[in-house]
């Protein structure tokens, strides 16, 4: 389907870009500033093109769609192209993140680590520009690494890894953006993720002669769900299916941004947006001869509620939430239209960008490269994971951890254990019956309670109080593990009662090494009782 596209400049006598023109226009203009003189390197390896929506849900796949037949809640949806995409690749069907935030998880892509791990457990926080990423380990290798779009870590500037760059700071807008194109400041009218496909393209033609890495953030559909004008009607009669799991709302208050049918309506047409700047990269991959020498993925930050659970979000670890969809096309290794079922992370993308790219995995990674499973290696593949959420000052989503596996799910609240949530998704995929309390899965809960806190503490992430020494009515805590998240401490006379009296940030990135110690001024000689728990920044 060909759609019109218009471009408008913010430059002196405002000019008008449409179509395929832009891109060669735009270089004229001086908008695109080429990085340094490209590396040469081996036309064997391959070139990378990662694609990243944000706060699309894992079933917002034209195919998904299809595939759940009567059970599809939006059967009139199309992503031609990112059907394409599944087509000439692999479609990972139960693909999954491990920190449903957009920071946290784009984090983890870059640098294959948990957030508590790789320091970012909000969308607030800075990345540590020193930590080892693909990003780092392709361009030492030789590579060009280009990014483009949402970054988000707070409004930070620096891309540490990458040598072009056309980006913006925060969440960006839909309408209008300061790309910050290679340090140079652009004002730039149009639809974003069109700006974003715009600088996406003209990296790839400048670079197409090296081996480039290029990332790709997309806006949507993240709020405020504005879609592109070309796309304004589409979708204006189709009706959604039922909310099967309305009613199963979470054990804190529903969430008050649920989502109209309209706005639901918006969330697909931007969806939509995206599969038609998707295709545009596709295309400009087989006109210069590239497709079959390049790794192309695409997936999500995390999913998104529209109304499941009541919710509206995302952070919490239903389904809804934790689903990303996930694309992997690299013709040499990956035949056309496979589907694969395994356990698949958000960690893995690092991973598995360095070993196709035939560089070692540093051993700090957590996620996997799933080079095996694509070429049919699949014994002791992973057929669990380990999810993590920390309260953040605004969210009404309070600290909780999960432990997945292919057919059970557990989730714990920390603060309130009487809130614990069982579910058997295979069974009871809309997670309407927890099962926490049921006799018969008793043995289940206690298997999986001890296969969490083993999980927590290979990780770094139980709270380890050393401790208290007392001198007089002073005692002093001394806190171990942890890195991103803050450690909120508390006391209490009698184990019901808890009063916060300090907080302490981890100050390095080695987990279980880091140490924070913490006074309590208000100790007494009677018996007083502690805890710590995560939390992410104030």
């Amino acid at each position: 389907m060909a759609h019109a596209r218009v471009r408008h400049f913010a430059t002196p006598g405002r000019i008008r870009l449409t179509g395929r023109v832009l891109a060669l226009a735009s270089l004229a203009l001086g908008f695109f500033v080429a990085a340094p003189p490209g590396r040469a390197t081996p036309t064997n390896r391959p070139n990378f093109v990662i694609l990243c929506a944000d706060d699309m849900r894992w079933d917002s796949l034209g195919v998904v769609q299809r595939e759940r037949g009567p059970h599809a809640r939006f059967p009139w949806f199309e992503t031609p192209n990112l059907d394409r995409l599944a087509t000439g690749g692999v479609r990972f069907r139960n693909a999954f993140v491990v920190h449903s935030l957009c920071s946290p998880s784009r984090a983890a892509m870059l640098s294959g680590r948990y957030g508590h791990l790789n320091g970012i457990i909000d969308n607030s926080t800075p990345f540590p520009t020193n930590t080892v990423t693909w990003a780092t380990l392709l361009r030492a290798a030789g590579y060009v690494n280009g990014y483009v779009g949402k970054w988000h870590m707070g409004t930070q500037l620096a891309r540490p890894g990458f040598d072009w760059v056309a980006t913006y700071l925060g969440q960006g807008d839909y309408e209008t953006n300061n790309f910050i194109v290679n340090g140079v400041t652009n004002r730039i009218v149009g639809w974003v993720d069109d700006v974003n496909t715009d600088f996406a393209t003209n990296f790839i033609t400048l670079h197409r002669s090296n081996s480039f890495a290029l990332f790709v953030g997309y806006k949507s559909p993240h709020n405020p769900i504005t879609p592109p004008q070309r796309f304004a009607n589409l979708y204006s009669t189709n009706v959604s299916g039922p909310i099967l799991n309305s009613n199963a709302v979470p054990p804190w208050d529903p969430d008050p941004s649920y989502p109209s049918p309209a706005r639901i309506r918006n969330y697909h047409r931007c969806v939509f947006g995206v599969d038609d700047n998707v295709g545009r990269i596709l295309n400009l991959l087989d006109q210069l001869n590239l497709a079959s020498n390049t790794v192309v993925t695409f997936l999500s930050d995390n999913g998104r509620f529209l109304g499941e659970h009541g919710q509206g979000d995302k952070r919490s670890a239903y389904e809804e939430s934790l689903r990303i969809p996930f694309l992997l096309r690299y013709p040499k290794l990956v035949g056309p239209s496979n589907v694969n079922d395994h356990i698949v992370l958000n960690l893995d993308l690092a991973p598995t960008i360095l070993d196709l790219a035939g560089l070692p995995v540093p051993a700090e990674m957590q996620g996997r490269s799933l080079k095996p499973i694509l070429s049919g290696q699949t014994n002791g593949w992973r057929t669990a994971f380990f999810y993590e959420y920390f309260l953040e000052g605004t969210s009404i989503v309070p600290n909780l951890y999960a432990f997945r596996t292919t057919t059970n799910k557990l989730v714990m609240y920390p603060e309130h254990p009487e809130w614990a949530e069982l579910y058997a998704p295979t069974s009871d995929p809309y997670e309407t019956n927890n099962l926490i309390t049921h006799p018969a899965w008793a043995a289940t809960r206690a298997l999986l309670e001890s296969e969490l806190v083993r999980q927590m503490n290979e990780l770094g992430l139980l709270a380890r109080l050393i401790g208290p020494v007392r001198s007089g009515n002073t005692a002093q805590l001394l806190l171990r593990g942890g890195f991103g998240p803050g450690w909120q401490v508390q006391s209490s006379p009698d184990a019901v009662t808890w009063t916060t009296f300090a907080t302490a940030r981890m100050t390095n990135a080695t987990g279980d090494g880091a140490e924070a110690l913490v006074t309590d001024t208000a100790a007494t000689t009677a018996r007083r009782f502690y805890r710590a728990r995560l939390i992410a920044n104030e």
